[in-house]
């Protein structure tokens, strides 16, 4: 038997497919575009994401046989997405995506809701779906009459993969309207965000079974034999699956596109005051904690874009040796910010530039800036009571040695990196796959081959400490100029 791991990313879609011992056979990725109509919009077509799809199924079934022996699917998608469909399950509008900040009033007003952080265990973010529905209530009326139901991404190529409106409930905890201590849908929240219960999904876990490949997509697959589609997961609970961070004490730091710091957690331990997510893992029983911050290789990139250099040739040039904190200072808040700040409107800068400043300063200061603002939610998470015993560093950022030993050093915490391989949300979604069809989520959901490990610099944690504490004492600066 083999295992089919989608990973619905926001610049593209990734196949893989696995053995019955999780062992990656082949992958395939497609990759398509995202529109912003206005400043702060984010849209993309659910189309574009069953093109993709379709190809890269089309690819995997022609270099590999195993694809054949098909026996489940799992999808992990980007979160808080909103897929408006009517009363037929067509789309009425381009879905409205993660990064997308035209709700933020609306957010706002749900925030300030009495109880509402209470049921739902989080702030309610711009980017979050609950206010975008309000906003297309508010803007654009003759379309919000004609929702029959709403989608989050990864849900909608399970609609299309079974025929059946269903998501998972670390998906589901990022809408604002789930009761997330209880894993269920909650009315009040419901209400106050004017939607109804019967507008939602299905609710599954993520390992738990969603429904079955639909026959006639089997057939148009070629395949012969009953495939299991799992409830799935949002991407960064089928990230922690794919590193096996289902136990208290595990978690990761991604440097992607965004930068995520993820705890794994035993039970449910809500502090939305910190601006850190608590939301429902993929497996039953569990949850998760992180500190989201919008532009962490994004901010890399954008200096490249200007420079007219790769990210990658950027760090290159600084080395590999740790240097104590720069002069220049980097806020990286260029698509605004949650952990801690959330704050849709707020912006990044360069400060203490001289004429003396090079490339190499300002690259410096872009990872410091970013390692900052993970470090903000490091603190964050430690102030619910998560803990780590071990931080994985996934992610493209992750590729550079001196990002990841400053990263280490300001977190004061040893990074393990994984070995080259597979290791990340497609890998999860295939192992959530795995569980779906009997398989005991302990005995898939496994860490994966350590590589090395980045200890901090001992000499520079007090220096780094001090940088860190000048970072903080920006924030009412950068609030004062909106």
């Amino acid at each position: 038997m083999t295992y089919l791991g989608i990973d619905l990313g926001t610049s593209g879609l990734r196949a893989l497919l696995v053995s019955e011992e999780g062992t990656p056979i082949a992958s395939s990725e497609r990759h398509y575009e995202v529109s912003h109509p206005a400043e702060g919009w984010s849209e993309q077509a659910p189309a574009a994401w069953i093109a993709a799809l379709e190809e890269a199924v089309a690819e995997l079934r022609t270099t590999c046989p195993e694809f054949a022996d098909l026996a489940g699917i799992g999808v992990a998608g980007h979160m808080h997405g909103a897929v408006l469909l009517d009363a037929e399950d067509q789309v009425l509008r381009p879905c409205i995506l993660w990064n997308d900040t035209r709700a933020h009033a609306e957010a706002a007003a749900l925030d300030a809701i009495p109880g509402l952080r209470a049921r739902s265990g989080n702030i309610v973010f711009p980017g979050f779906t609950a206010p975008k529905l309000l906003w297309v209530q508010t803007h654009e009326p003759d379309i919000f009459a004609r929702v029959a139901r709403v989608l989050l991404p990864a849900a909608y190529l399970n609609l299309y993969l079974t025929g059946e409106a269903v998501t998972d409930m670390s998906d589901a905890a990022g809408t604002s309207w789930l009761d997330v201590g209880a894993r269920a849908w909650s009315d009040p929240l419901l209400e106050a965000g004017a939607m109804r219960a019967g507008q939602m999904p299905r609710l599954v876990e993520g390992s738990e079974r969603a429904g079955h490949l639909r026959p006639a997509l089997a057939r148009d697959w070629g395949l012969s034999g009953k495939v299991v589609v799992a409830g799935g997961a949002g991407d960064n609970a089928a990230a922690a699956c794919g590193i096996g961070a289902l136990e208290e004490g595990a978690g990761f730091v991604s440097l992607g596109t965004s930068g995520v710091l993820l705890a794994a957690r035993d039970g449910y331990h809500p502090a939305p005051e910190t601006a850190v997510h608590t939301f429902c893992h993929a497996v039953p029983g569990r949850w998760y904690q992180m500190g989201v911050m919008l532009s962490a290789t994004d901010s890399l990139n954008w200096l490249g874009r200007i420079a007219g250099q790769r990210p990658a040739d950027l760090t290159a040039a600084l080395g590999e040796t740790l240097r104590p904190p720069g002069p220049v200072r980097f806020l990286p808040y260029l698509s605004g910010e949650r952990t801690p700040h959330n704050d849709a409107a707020i912006r990044g800068s360069f400060t203490g530039l001289s004429a003396g400043t090079d490339l190499a300063d300002m690259t410096r200061a872009v990872l410091e800036g970013v390692a900052f603002g993970l470090r903000d939610s490091l603190l964050a998470l430690e102030a619910t009571g998560a803990r780590f015993d071990t931080l994985m560093a996934i992610g493209g950022g992750s590729a550079s040695p001196y990002w990841c030993r400053l990263l280490a050093t300001v977190l004061n915490t040893p990074l393990s990196l994984p070995m080259a391989g597979e290791f990340g949300a497609a890998l999860g979604a295939a192992r959530l796959a795995m569980g779906a069809t009997g398989r005991p989520v302990e005995e898939v959901m496994t860490p994966p081959a350590i590589g090395g490990q980045v200890e901090a610099d001992r000499d520079l944690l007090a220096t780094f400490e001090t940088a860190h504490e000048r970072f903080r004492a920006s924030y009412p600066a950068i609030r004062a100029v909106q």
